[in-house]
């Protein structure tokens, strides 16, 4: 579903940053070797990621869902020199093409990742974050969400990805589609939670901003 014209979205493109060499690569690579290679954020979300990360400029970062990496290059961008993010995904066959793309970065010492159940992973991250990525199973949406503010440092930013799902999200859900009900029910409940103040932006499928009160 598009919500904005091909011409306009080419156009928003044209007059945005270019994407680094480097991600072109791994778009590129992604593209010829991954299966569902839609999955990428992508030059213009990519370039939307990065200023966000670059204006907090956090400590600590956490993205959930790596797929080849591309979205954790960008977020990696806005460290503090002392940073960290930490990316998780379940899929080992992706490994070697995130870790030969973090290698050539120059947040290679920056980033560490973690192959498992997210939830499992984050309930032993003895950590407070300044930035969280979420782009996994939506599904879990809800259940990341409350992982995770707990974890949050005040005025910390929480990314979430995908929040519209092609307009899915208007519609009542079939009862076998659970992503639909789980990003239903976690739309309503970033949207109520008194910890915390978000805005949903119509940036390709959805993406919505919320900061930890």
């Amino acid at each position: 579903m598009d919500f904005i014209s091909e011409p306009l979205q080419n156009y928003i493109a044209q007059h945005s940053q270019d994407e680094p060499k480097l991600l072109q690569d791994l778009n590129r690579e992604t593209w010829q070797k991954v299966m569902n290679p839609r999955m990428l954020s992508g030059p213009y979300q990519g370039r939307l990621l990065a200023m966000l990360s670059k204006l907090i400029n956090p400590k600590t970062i956490l993205e959930i869902g790596t797929y080849t990496g591309y979205s954790a290059l960008c977020l990696a961008e806005g460290l503090a020199p002392d940073g960290i993010l930490h990316t998780i995904d379940h899929n080992e066959e992706l490994a070697s093409i995130q870790q030969k793309y973090f290698d050539k970065s120059d947040y290679k010492n920056q980033i560490k990742t973690h192959i498992g159940d997210a939830l499992d992973i984050i309930s032993k991250l003895n950590l407070k974050f300044d930035l969280v990525f979420i782009d996994a199973d939506k599904a879990n949406y809800p259940n990341y969400f409350k992982a995770i503010v707990p974890k949050m440092n005040s005025g910390g930013l929480i990314l979430s990805d995908n929040v519209l799902w092609s307009g899915k999200v208007l519609q009542k859900a079939d009862v076998k589609d659970v992503d639909t009900q789980a990003l239903q029910v976690y739309n309503k409940l970033v949207n109520e939670d008194s910890r915390v103040e978000s805005v949903l932006l119509p940036v390709r499928d959805g993406l919505t901003l919320t900061r930890v009160k």
